[in-house]
């Protein structure tokens, strides 16, 4: 397989070669704060700026410093203040948003949902509702479907099931729209708060978001009410997500804010950022047909012998790769800020208190002194011959430290799991209308959505 063969690049934004000026600035982050990173973002360690927006700017490359902020001095930094004004009217006190004593109250509530052991037990449900929603296609071959957008309802299907046991009140067919709406308007940065305005302003981007906020917490309360009139009935009720979190409520758990915050937290944006990563991933895979062809072998191959779900993660690694080169290209989460609370220094670098520091995913994962051709999107840079040389602060799809995903590893077997039950039966290719354009609304989203062709493939 040639050069060409192996590697293409998709579309994203050019570096600035000039700084804007502030009022550029402001509709740039409005608009797509992708669009805001000059070379020197792509080529520089660090970039600490004295007199930013909002006091002192760090913007992070350096995998070094990426984890002294994320890691080795995490107690020093907490969650930026920008970024807290654009989740928290969304989130509120969910794992995401909460600090301190509530954040480890959720983690720890949560935790045993996500052990390596329920993560496999989730597998076989993982893969029913990838196969059940793999039979809508059927209907759409050699049609148009909107691939990013049926990612996000596959995803809502395996979450629900998975985590909610299927108990999630409302209608899925609707929360696809309402999740984009929700990330249009809230999901995007509101120039009163890079100003610095005080929070009695009213934000255009919050009340044009309330409707579909209202919708998400009208889910969580009906679906509360469900889980717990059945246990009031004396049925037996899983031990799932939903379940661990109400028998978490208490003077020294949750309280019932916190586990409603919790509960949107997961079905609004858990299911969010891998929806997004696999529509970048058929698309990026579509643009690279001998990979694309690679991986079917592979998926063929793996699923003629091994039926299992819980053992495809480890024995497909091209498909692996594919959705980690994704990842890398289209981060989920693009940005991980967080805010310096005293003095600090990293090598010759001082950091005042007060400091906002950005790691961008976006800019570390395309950055030109980490990454060999980062623009292009190359699979074979997660081959497990070649996954070493990747630092491990060079690369944070699900970020680092105390604060990393705690679904990370539900993700990737998730991923992997959809990838295999899809491309084994169809393929989704590109259209003249496939034109996406990546933007920052807190996931890294095509603009216009992914239409692609559909169509099948015998295995």
């Amino acid at each position: 397989m040639d050069h060409a063969a192996r590697s293409f690049r998709p579309p994203a934004p050019k570096p600035r070669t000039s700084p804007p000026s502030t009022l550029q600035m402001m509709r740039i982050v409005y608009r797509n704060p992708l669009e805001l990173w000059g070379e020197p973002s792509y080529n520089e360690p660090w970039i600490s700026i004295a007199g930013g927006l909002g006091g002192p700017l760090l913007i992070a490359n350096d995998p070094g410093l990426i984890r002294h902020v994320l890691v080795d001095n995490a107690r020093n930094y907490k969650m930026a203040r920008v970024r807290q004004k654009i989740l928290r009217p969304i989130l509120r006190d969910g794992l995401l948003t909460a600090e301190g004593d509530v954040w480890k109250r959720s983690r720890k509530a949560m935790a045993p949902v996500f052990t390596p052991r329920h993560i496999a037990d989730f597998a076989g449900p993982m893969l029913e509702q990838a196969e059940s929603f793999a039979t809508r296609y059927e209907a759409e071959l050699g049609k148009i479907v909107d691939v990013s957008r049926d990612m996000t309802m596959l995803t809502f299907d395996i979450l629900a099931e998975t985590l909610f046991s299927g108990e999630v009140a409302g209608e899925p067919d609707s929360f696809a729209g309402q999740v984009d709406r929700l990330f249009e308007t809230m999901g995007r940065v509101d120039p009163l708060d890079l100003l610095g305005a005080p929070d009695w302003l009213p934000r255009i981007t919050r009340l044009l978001g309330r409707n579909s906020l209202r919708f998400f917490r009208d889910i969580v309360a009906r679906t509360i009410e469900m889980r717990e009139a059945k246990m009031k009935r004396g049925e037996a009720v899983p031990e799932d997500f939903l379940t661990l979190l109400l028998q978490a409520e208490g003077p020294d758990g949750l309280n019932r804010s916190e586990i409603e915050d919790n509960i949107i937290t997961f079905i609004g944006a858990g299911h969010e950022t891998t929806a997004r990563a696999l529509g970048w991933t058929f698309y990026c895979l579509a643009m690279l047909p001998a990979e694309r062809e690679a991986i079917e072998h592979e998926v063929d191959e793996v699923l003629a012998r091994e039926p299992d779900p819980v053992k495809w993660l480890d024995e497909m690694p091209r498909a692996r790769a594919a959705f980690e080169e994704a990842m890398r290209l289209y981060p989920p989460a693009p940005s991980i800020n967080r805010e310096a609370v005293e003095d600090d220094r990293f090598a010759d670098l001082d950091i005042p208190k007060g400091t906002q520091v950005l790691v961008m995913p976006w800019t570390v994962h395309r950055h030109r002194k980490l990454w060999d051709d980062p623009e292009e999107y190359r699979p074979a840079r997660f081959h497990p011959e070649n996954r070493e040389a990747i630092d491990r602060y060079q690369y944070l799809p699900f970020g680092a430290g105390p604060r990393v995903c705690i679904g990370a590893k539900f993700a990737m077997q998730e991923a992997v799991i959809a990838m295999a039950v899809l491309m084994r039966r169809y393929r989704f290719d590109v259209t003249p209308e496939t034109k996406p354009w990546p933007v920052q609304k807190l996931t890294t989203q095509p603009q216009g959505g992914l239409p692609m062709k559909v169509s099948l493939r015998q295995p």
